[in-house]
């Protein structure tokens, strides 16, 4: 016992893994000489190895006798706990490996449900191809509750729409797009308006299809209705993106959403008239912790899609 309690201490304190290294192949060898070979070392340096563990130990571990070699009492207690320090430094070599290349690993990624609808899938699908074996932990809610859970360490990255009011000074928002707003309402019917491109006024006293509340996309469009001097008429509120694409197609009236998801929707698309209506899209992180690996690269692949698709970093995106 007071041989173990010995082996204990020492291994917190100064304990060398080359020197148990040397030990455990001194014990699977049962020769000094085939020992050093099998370590690249010479046999004065494996020598020199046991010596010091005898000595940080406090009692000796082998029996030397010409041609061969035993173990002391306290050289069988520490055997099994050598070769389980060796295996489990293996492991964590390799797993901190792993995390290095992106064998492994996770990564949480806020998104509004525009974008999930939209940007986000192209860019996990890109993330997946390249490091399938990285899981991905996908919340989706507007960008108020985003920048909270962001803050909170919940997320390692979350795609939101700026400017945001009661942004934590926390957090790093990097500007990406410029993405513009567009009208949408059902392919079979007749353009909302005749010209090409329609007015805010335009969609007074017109039946409007609206998200639920905490949407980025309600604000923007009440705010938009509100500085053309009226309040916004709704058929149907409530809904989430799908819902709301779904019930213009039923024809309960029009919407406005992003052009990302208006080009995906098979609806009529109607452009506002100059200089339009448009959102910026930002990627934002904690400022006092690094980014994962993981989350540095799915950052550089997001970027290196939206370039890819003309879209690049603070650009603007239209129809």
């Amino acid at each position: 016992m007071i041989i173990v309690d010995s082996i204990a201490r020492a291994y917190h304190v100064s304990v060398q893994l080359t020197q148990l290294r040397s030990f455990v192949t001194v014990c699977d060898t049962r020769h000094f000489t085939r020992a050093a070979e099998v370590l690249g070392i010479t046999q004065p340096s494996l020598s020199q190895h046991i010596r010091g563990l005898e000595r940080e130990l406090g009692t000796e571990l082998l029996h030397r006798a010409r041609g061969n070699i035993t173990l002391t009492d306290g050289g069988e207690a520490l055997l099994p706990l050598a070769r389980r320090i060796l295996a489990d430094t293996e492991t964590a070599r390799r797993e901190v490996a792993d995390a290095v290349r992106l064998n492994r690993g996770r990564v949480r990624l806020g998104a509004t449900p525009s974008l999930c609808a939209s940007l986000v899938p192209d860019v996990l699908r890109r993330f997946h191809d390249a490091y399938p074996n990285v899981e991905l932990h996908i919340e989706e809610s507007g960008s108020q509750n985003l920048v909270r859970t962001l803050a909170g360490g919940e997320l390692d990255l979350a795609l939101i729409i700026t400017p945001q009011r009661g942004v934590v000074p926390a957090l790093s928002a990097t500007e990406l797009l410029r993405e513009e707003l567009v009208v949408v309402s059902p392919p079979e019917q007749a353009a909302p308006v005749a010209r090409r491109r329609i007015r805010v006024d335009d969609l007074r006293d017109r039946p409007m299809v609206m998200f639920r509340r905490g949407y980025d996309l309600r604000e923007f469009t009440t705010a938009a209705c509100r500085v053309a001097g009226f309040e916004p008429s709704f058929t149907v509120e409530g809904g989430e993106m799908d819902a709301v694409l779904g019930f213009v197609r039923a024809g309960l009236g029009l919407a406005v959403v992003p052009q990302m998801v208006a080009a995906r929707s098979g609806l009529r698309v109607t452009r506002f008239d100059r200089p339009g209506l448009h959102r910026t899209i930002a990627v934002a992180h904690r400022k006092d912790v690094a980014p994962t690996r993981a989350a540095t690269e799915l950052r550089r692949i997001l970027v290196a899609h939206l370039r890819s698709t003309g879209a690049g970093p603070a650009v603007t995106v239209s129809g």
